[in-house]
């Protein structure tokens, strides 16, 4: 009989020290509307499938035709309407990105992206701020300079990174007195460069929390349209079907199986595709089931 592969905790601490978050996220990208009920809805059913990890981002909104900050303002207003929330959730957020700029991570932007994105949300205090995208205009020791003054007046619990190339994450690094504690990369069944840049082996080497964005590859996974898509799809449905769960789960499941232990942050937002997520933890994967998904993707391994 084939050894299954060790489960992930469903707890763990989001970073060395930090506070005990759950190994699967809600992502807010999509978080929308002015029906303070039903978004209210919406967290109660990430919060009853075991999520305790929220992350949103002060750009997320314009993509939804609302404006900026607005998915961050909507989510405060759930947290002030019902203020015991907040004690049942970590927040991260990110910044950085400006709409037309397109990047701006100057100290004097971040400070005020950091402040807005407090305001909007309610909070004194995020445990993650995170620079959404790298700006290769500004030289990273300004950056850390605006990020150290965040942590010191206790705005900010820790520093993560999004969607930044290993350089730039030792480049920071070299010049920021704090930890960088989480990268933020795209990272999916379909989607696994992250495994062959360096980006999930400098997680590891660094005790960094992988934040996987878009696990099912922007909605490929779960309507494949093409050959390819179609192909890891079937390869998850062999996982899913023999464990009882939708594709959805398999894939947040294979994400989480990584050596690096990935975070999925999971998109739903309709309370019953949300509940899902509770699932993910009975999913067990073989090692040759793993690599025949990882097959599916890149092709015959070596």
């Amino acid at each position: 009989m084939t050894e299954t592969l060790a489960p992930p905790s469903p707890t763990r601490p989001l970073y060395a020290g930090g506070p005990e978050v759950s190994s699967i996220a809600w992502g807010m990208w999509r978080f929308s509307g002015d029906d303070l009920a039903a978004s209210t809805a919406r967290v109660h059913a990430a919060l009853d499938a075991g999520v305790t990890l929220f992350d949103t981002a002060d750009i997320y909104g314009p993509d939804n035709d609302e404006p900026f900050g607005a998915s961050e303002a909507l989510f405060g207003r759930v947290l002030s309407a019902d203020p015991g929330l907040k004690a049942r959730m970590v927040i991260a957020t990110k910044g950085g990105i400006r709409m037309g700029w397109p990047y701006d991570s100057s100290a004097d932007y971040l400070t005020s992206a950091i402040d807005a994105s407090l305001q909007r949300l309610g909070v004194e205090q995020v445990a993650l701020w995170q620079i959404h995208r790298p700006d290769v205009l500004t030289h990273p020791s300004e950056t850390a300079r605006a990020l150290e003054d965040a942590h010191a007046a206790g705005k900010i619990g820790a520093v993560g990174v999004s969607n930044f190339t290993t350089g730039q994450v030792e480049a920071l690094a070299a010049h920021l007195r704090l930890p960088i504690v989480s990268c933020q990369p795209e990272f999916s069944a379909v989607r696994t460069h992250a495994m062959t840049d360096g980006v999930l082996d400098q997680a590891i080497a660094r005790n960094m929390t992988v934040l996987a964005w878009s696990p099912l590859a922007g909605g490929r996974l779960a309507n494949p349209r093409d050959d390819y898509a179609n192909a890891v799809a079937e390869a998850l449905d062999v996982k899913a079907e023999e464990a009882g769960v939708s594709r959805a789960v398999a894939a947040y499941s294979w994400i989480m199986a990584h050596a690096a232990r990935p975070i999925p942050l999971v998109g739903a937002q309709t309370p019953s595709r949300i509940a899902e997520i509770a699932e993910v933890w009975k999913v067990r994967w073989t090692r040759p089931e793993w690599y025949a998904v990882l097959a599916a993707s890149i092709g015959p391994l070596p």
